[in-house]
């Protein structure tokens, strides 16, 4: 792996580019903010977050990204060239290789538009890794042994699930919920019970600050602020802990769903070893509070947080790049020269 070689984790929620030596070089929202009159993209990352439900009509602020796939391929080539820019310079010198990742359930079409929007972005190689694949490797896992492991990647759109053994994934599924879903939840519990309508910014914050899927404590409690849905009039009220718990049980259990279909599926002699081993957590929602525990209870099998685990598949893809010679054929899904 060159020194200016870079690894992105193309995620619904954010865009994370990996570079040797240097670690996380970007890390911003996936989202861009046009304006409609101009078709003029006016901010990329964190600065068009911050303008979602607060722009005139004029502009739209667009998450390009949809459920981990692109959903808007012009945005996503945008928002990719502006970060590859940033990471890499206007002009470079030598066109870089780009390791990027996609959710395991992946079509064909799909992957090919991601291979795209790279190659757009100025890659002179893409090399294409699946989600949990490149979770494991961020996570520090040797998956080129005859072991088993296990990982759960959750991310804003999706979460994919995967137990893996000699360097390709055994038994896989990826199911098309994760942090956003979460988010829109909250959303969807606080206007049913209280008649308050909030945003997306608000949810994420609620889920952070006292977001818990197991054993939640009933007396903490955050103040949330929204417009009545009868009145039609700013107001605020006190949601606990509680009821954050069970506004979160519907995607959470699909979630569980997910890993425990995983688990049914895979070979006995690989099940020893993730119960030896333990199922590893990874992405946005491995913070989740409680999800250790929630997942011990369903699967009666350890689960545990990596380090770090926003940035494991980011480090995943960089891995990639630095070891593709010697990783099985499986575990590279796809190349562009």
């Amino acid at each position: 792996m060159f020194a200016r070689d870079i690894g992105i984790d193309l995620g619904t929620a954010n865009v994370l580019i990996f570079m040797r030596g240097k670690g996380i070089v970007a890390r911003e929202p996936s989202v861009v903010a046009v304006d409609l009159d101009t078709n003029q993209v006016l901010a990329v990352g964190e600065e068009a977050r911050r303008m979602i439900g607060r722009t005139p009509g004029n502009i739209a602020v667009i998450r390009p990204l949809k459920a981990g796939v692109i959903a808007d391929y012009t945005m996503t080539e945008v928002m990719l060239k502006h970060l590859v820019r940033r990471v890499l310079g206007r002009r470079p010198l030598f066109r870089p290789q780009i390791a990027v990742c996609v959710p395991s359930g992946v079509t064909v079409v799909e992957q090919r538009a991601v291979i795209e929007a790279c190659m757009q972005a100025g890659a002179k190689k893409v090399c294409v890794i699946s989600e949990p694949m490149a979770a494991a490797l961020g996570a520090g896992l040797n998956i080129v042994d005859p072991g088993g492991n296990m990982v759960v990647d959750i991310g804003g759109g999706t979460t994919d699930v995967a137990v893996i053994s000699m360097g390709g994934e055994v038994v896989s599924d990826s199911v098309r919920v994760g942090g956003d879903d979460l988010d829109e939840a909250i959303v969807r519990y606080v206007r049913r019970e209280f008649n308050l309508l909030i945003g997306e910014q608000t949810a994420e914050e609620i889920k952070c600050k006292i977001g818990c899927v197991h054993d939640p404590d009933e007396d903490e409690t955050v103040e949330v602020r929204g417009r009545d849905t009868i009145t039609g009039l700013p107001r605020a009220t006190e949601l606990s802990a509680l009821q954050v718990y069970e506004a979160l049980q519907e995607p959470m259990q699909a979630i569980i769903n997910a890993i425990r279909s995983v688990l049914e599926k895979t070979p006995p002699e690989l099940a020893g070893d993730i119960i030896n081993r333990g199922i590893v957590l990874t992405g946005g929602g491995a913070l989740l509070r409680g999800i250790q525990d929630l997942v011990r209870l369903e699967t009666r099998v350890q689960a545990v947080v990596a380090d770090d685990p926003l940035t494991c598949v980011a480090r995943g893809t960089s891995r990639v790049l630095e070891e593709i010679h010697r990783l099985p054929a499986e575990t590279v899904s796809f190349r562009v020269s």
